[in-house]
């Protein structure tokens, strides 16, 4: 793996003996609902997909989900906390504390103790940094993710620029916004139109919280800061503040509202909805894109499945100077436990419960989880896992492929083994993870694309992870704010920021410094001090907690 110490996990024959299989003779079937605050109507297979049926024929379990509808995720919990009324098992992403608050939820300690093997030998050490907090180190939930902090090659999105745009222009430089912004430009000039449609130089998704995606967040990547939500922590004194106070990220809203200004960013950007956007995407018309991987994994879906390959996109490292690194991709973060699936005071068998999430830290529900059924989704070839042809074709081009398969739909947000783990056969038990695996998903187009820049992958790119210290903190944005007062502030921010911002870029050129200035009095006015001053307070205690 370049650039980075693979870390190996080693299968031991214990840990398969020592799981509890709980579609045992012993174990009659239970029906556990599941509310999924991060769920659609798109991720419910009604536990009726192939990986479904298989988690049920092995366990016993089947999964009834519940999801928000739109964006009341918060507003459902709520209505849980007023009701008492749980489900068995919750992923509230951040907003667990609403239900412990409450009572709500089980400490897992004794349960993991006494039934859960699997999770005691998967998270190891870190299964201290799953306890809530100093003054409660108890645990709450299981992560949401691996049991340990590591990363694929995959970029996973940012600063994206079509195919087609860099060889017509006979593949220039791409490191800066300045760059990117005169090859969209240049292109654009000489291609007005896509297929009879108005070309689109670049479009962004600020459709309500994917604005932070789209819009804010790329404004502490593009001036060489690490992901940590709306705040950035100073990684030497852990002092945290407002992200949007960076002098650096002015200069990038600036490059917005310049966009804006010249006409050369989409006018429809702040009212178009997400399937807008996305619909826009998936006509190949749209030069360049700032986003996440899986926010738009469905209109890139449909491009492939159509031979538009030119219109798909590379994945560029780009900020707002050359003296200015991106932090990489894969930059070690520190495992944080922070979010999770819990137990809810209401659950009909928390023992079941456990044992049943104790289930998915093994190595056969990993495999299943990510790779499906053998010999119906994937298969064995001079010893390497692979997706027979029709799987992997599918997972390509069908939007659908998920909820159809059940691949990767009982993934996330239920625990599972690291990225880089290696199972008992020699496979990665991520697909996708090896230099040439990665490859073998590039169009023709895109391997042409890399070649004429002299790289193999996107994350060729970027620089070494070793380059950034790694996060003694983890990730900022999943340390939760207990005290319910702080937490009303925090949210008045945040609704603050998203009806904020599109005035900042909005404004008029020579506005722009004035309006910028008014936003973050705002924030000031909003209390946004005491927010950092918690946060600092909470990461350091956090730090301290992890060290014992």
């Amino acid at each position: 793996m370049r650039g980075t110490k693979k870390i190996v996990y080693l299968v031991f024959i214990s840990l398969l003996t020592l799981s509890f299989v709980v579609g045992s003779a012993q174990e009659p079937p239970i029906t556990f609902k599941f509310f999924n605050a991060d769920a659609s109507p798109a991720a419910d297979d009604q536990f009726k997909s192939p990986v479904a049926r298989r988690i049920q024929n092995l366990t016993g379990v089947t999964l009834q989900l519940d999801y928000p509808i739109g964006e009341g995720g918060v507003d459902k919990l709520q209505l849980m906390v007023a009701s008492g009324d749980y489900p068995d098992l919750i992923y509230a992403k951040g907003d667990l504390q609403l239900l412990k608050e409450a009572g709500a939820l089980l400490r897992l300690d004794e349960l993991i103790e006494e039934h859960a093997p699997n999770i005691k030998k998967a998270y190891g050490d870190n299964l201290k940094r799953l306890r809530w907090s100093l003054e409660d180190p108890h645990i709450y939930c299981l992560g949401a993710w691996g049991t340990d902090s590591d990363a694929t090659l995959d970029v996973k999105g940012g600063f994206m620029v079509q195919h087609r745009v860099v060889q017509e222009l006979g593949y220039p430089r791409l490191r800066t916004v300045k760059d990117l912004e005169n090859a969209i430009v240049e292109y654009w000039e000489k291609n007005p139109t896509t297929d009879g449609l108005p070309t689109i130089p670049i479009t962004l998704c600020a459709d309500d919280w994917r604005t932070v995606i789209s819009v804010t967040n790329p404004a502490f990547q593009a001036t060489g800061a690490p992901d940590d939500g709306e705040y950035y922590v100073d990684p030497e004194t852990l002092e945290v503040m407002s992200h949007y106070k960076r002098p650096a990220e002015r200069e990038y809203f600036r490059w917005l509202n310049h966009l804006w200004n010249e006409g050369i960013l989409d006018p429809e950007t702040f009212v178009q909805k997400e399937d807008t956007y996305k619909a826009k995407i998936a006509t190949g018309r749209v030069l360049a894109l700032v986003d996440a991987d899986w926010a738009v994994l469905e209109p890139l879906a449909a491009l492939r499945k159509t031979g538009q390959y030119d219109k798909m996109y590379g994945q560029y490292h780009i900020t707002t100077s050359e003296s200015i690194q991106q932090a990489p991709p894969n930059i070690r973060v520190g495992y944080t436990g922070g979010w999770g699936v819990a137990i809810t005071a209401k659950c009909k068998d928390p023992v079941r419960a456990i044992k049943f999430l104790d289930w998915m830290l093994t190595e056969e529900a990993n495999i299943l989880r990510l790779w499906g059924i053998e010999g119906v989704h994937h298969t064995y070839v001079d010893g390497k896992r692979v997706f027979l042809p029709e799987t992997d074709e599918m997972r390509k081009t069908d939007p659908m492929f998920n909820r159809k398969t059940g691949i990767n739909l009982y993934d996330y947000p239920f625990p599972r083994f690291p990225n880089s783990y290696i199972d008992s056969t020699g496979n990665p038990i991520l697909p996708d993870t090896g230099v040439e695996d990665i490859r073998k998903e590039y169009t023709e187009v895109e391997k042409e694309v890399l070649a004429n820049y002299g790289a193999n992958i996107w994350m060729d790119f970027f620089p070494e992870p070793e380059a950034y210290p790694e996060k003694s903190w983890g990730y900022l944005w999943m340390a939760s704010i207990d005290d319910p007062e702080l937490r009303a502030v925090d949210n008045r921010i945040w609704d603050y920021t998203l009806k904020t911002i599109s005035g900042v870029v909005t404004a008029p050129t020579e506005q722009f410094d004035k309006t910028y200035d008014n936003f973050l009095k705002g924030l000031d006015d909003l209390g946004n001090d005491r927010i950092e001053e918690y946060y600092t307070e909470r990461i350091k205690k956090n730090v301290e907690l992890w060290s014992d």
